[in-house]
């Protein structure tokens, strides 16, 4: 499709400090996401329930699945985070999976947009949704597996007035059924100037997925299409897996760590990513 594609890693044309087409370049976030100290505020005057931590991410619980945010500030400074319908409880493994094994990630992370479905700019109608040939078939091998996932997306359309949180929740529930449950979403609703610590290549969403899933990040594998979904990747201290499409840039080829051709190989390079657990 045309560029830019808004919905995900920082749009090339407003991107600040990109380097030029084709050129490396390092990003500046940390591995750990800093926010400022305010609350959520409260619904109903109760106290919201902290599920978790990672770096200086909380993640807060503040109501019903749809209304799960990372503090602070309200639900719309920090990512929003989304739920299957049996969540899971931050440091243990999600319902069902067995054991983690050491040879294993902790959990693998996709892209949404060109990743796992095809890339509709601005996407809040899920009879548009469309699954990118292997979706199912990747993300199931993974459960059959006990390895658990989860979805990291950026929809600047939330921040340009094109999106609502109900819209960006109706797509996610229609890959749900059509992909099978992914335990967590975190989603940016930020514009690439409101200078979040959420939107990829920024960390923040790779860590909030983590530590909803209870998986640490340098056991994790981030798999996406575009270069800003490996930076976030690196940035949290997590592997990337690359999946070039016709939009992805050669340089963000020539950058990726690890390159697939299709997302079943992705899956593959995602399991064998990382030595065994406590190998020197």
């Amino acid at each position: 499709m045309n560029r830019p594609r808004p919905e995900r890693a920082t749009p090339r044309a407003d991107a600040p400090g990109r380097a030029p087409r084709g050129a490396r370049s390092t990003p500046a976030w940390t591995a750990t996401a800093s926010c400022p100290p305010e609350a959520l505020p409260r619904s109903g005057g109760a106290a919201p329930a902290v599920l978790g931590t990672t770096g200086d991410l909380r993640i807060t619980e503040v109501g019903p699945a749809h209304d799960r945010a990372v503090e602070p500030g309200a639900p719309d400074d920090g990512p929003w985070i989304f739920e299957a319908s049996q969540g899971t409880v931050p440091g243990r493994p999600v319902p069902g999976a067995p054991a983690r094994d050491g040879r294993l990630p902790d959990a693998v992370l996709f892209d949404r947009d060109g990743t796992l479905v095809v890339d509709v700019p601005y996407n809040g109608d899920p009879r548009r949704v469309r699954p990118l040939p292997g979706a199912g078939e990747a993300t199931a091998l993974l459960r059959s597996l006990g390895v658990p996932t989860g979805v990291v997306s950026n929809q600047s359309g939330v921040a340009r007035g094109l999106l609502t949180r109900r819209q960006v929740a109706s797509v996610r529930d229609r890959i749900d059924r059509l992909l099978g449950p992914f335990p967590v979403w975190a989603v940016c609703p930020h514009g690439p100037d409101d200078g979040c610590a959420c939107r990829k290549p920024a960390p923040g969403l790779v860590l909030a997925a983590c530590a909803r899933l209870g998986a640490r990040p340098s056991r994790t594998v981030v798999i996406g299409d575009i270069g800003g979904d490996m930076a976030a990747a690196r940035a949290a201290g997590a592997e990337g897996v690359l999946v070039p499409t016709p939009a992805t840039l050669p340089g963000e080829i020539a950058a990726a760590p690890r390159t697939a051709p299709d997302l079943m190989t992705a899956v593959r390079l995602a399991l064998t990513a990382l030595p065994p657990d406590g190998a020197v």
